[in-house]
């Protein structure tokens, strides 16, 4: 028999994507619906499993965890990037990791549903309608306003292409951009201290890597506007939180919008579920019926054809 674990399926879903007939011979599947949490309970855990199915980053497979799951032979991660996942040490043990595909569009969408959530106040107003009142904020229109992207990449483009669209004036900025690359999404290359001063709305679509862990600080934050907002659907600990949290304690920035946070799922006890002027969500940049139905559909073409003997979507660095 094949044991599966499947991590961090915090809505019970992903038996409704997943066919395990698929997968040849007999498999018993455990979905877990809670984080684990730190390396020793993920090792108590997966005692016995020689599949795990790995949502995102949610779980660190370090080689002091690897070296303790002796029956673990398949390593599943939803993407085809996991920098939570020591792919060197996993085939130092046999272990095979595998991923899957993804959905560009998902959290390009996510993305613009928070700014226009925080330009437009509206979980304050929802809030103020459900208790009797009526008008509290005045919005900010978009067209016109400068939108600042932060990576111009995959994500980073279709995000500009959607500013475009609500006729703002969209400008781009990270360590590798080039004028060529910007004009070539029909955007202009700034330098970065011109984003950070000029633009009404920041959102952030980088990697996180060592060069972009912490990248966004206190100086960013104290050369954006009074009323600028911060959206941020990449990684939590590219942009520091504390000063984050200063900010916007201080008033020196109009908001934040963030999908992402340094410990996931988000600390009961955190400061940012009290801050002001933010716009929070639990990480569902990706979490749409689409992504799902590539994910963990891919998931289980991964699991069979390690089982057949020929693995496919092989992660080897």
């Amino acid at each position: 028999m094949t044991r599966i674990a499947v991590l961090d399926d915090y809505q019970s879903i992903a038996a409704e994507f997943c066919d395990w007939s698929r997968v040849p011979g007999e498999v018993e599947v455990v979905a877990f619906t809670e984080h684990l949490g730190d390396e020793d309970a993920v090792a108590a855990a997966l005692q016995g499993f020689q599949v795990v199915v790995a949502m995102r980053e949610r779980t660190e497979f370090r080689r002091s965890l690897l070296e303790r799951l002796p029956d673990l032979r398949l390593l599943v991660t939803t993407g085809m990037r996991n920098k939570s996942i020591d792919v060197a040490a996993a085939a130092e043990h046999g272990i095979t990791v595998c991923g899957t595909g993804s959905n560009a569009t998902a959290t390009v969408e996510l993305a613009w549903a928070l700014i226009l959530a925080a330009v437009r106040h509206i979980p304050a107003e929802d809030a103020a309608v459900r208790a009797g009142g009526w008008q509290q904020t005045i919005g900010t229109d978009l067209a016109g306003a400068r939108l600042g992207v932060v990576g111009l990449g995959r994500l980073g483009s279709r995000v500009a292409a959607i500013g475009q669209a609500f006729g703002m004036d969209v400008v781009a900025w990270s360590q590798n951009l080039t004028d060529g690359r910007a004009a070539e999404v029909g955007v202009r290359r700034v330098e970065r201290d011109e984003l950070f001063a000029t633009a009404d709305v920041i959102t952030i679509h980088l990697l996180l890597s060592k060069r972009t862990r912490g990248l966004i600080g206190a100086d960013d934050l104290a050369l954006m506007k009074h009323t600028a907002v911060l959206v941020n659907t990449s990684r939590g600990p590219i942009v520091q939180q504390q000063p984050l949290l200063d900010a916007l304690t201080d008033g020196r920035i109009g908001g934040a919008a963030l999908d992402v946070y340094d410990s996931e799922p988000l600390p009961a006890d955190s400061p940012l579920r009290t801050a002001p002027r933010t716009v929070l969500t639990p990480h569902l940049g990706y979490v749409t019926r689409g992504t799902y139905g590539v994910f963990y559909g891919e998931a289980v073409d991964d699991v069979a054809a390690w089982v057949a003997g020929s693995p496919v979507r092989v992660i080897a660095d």
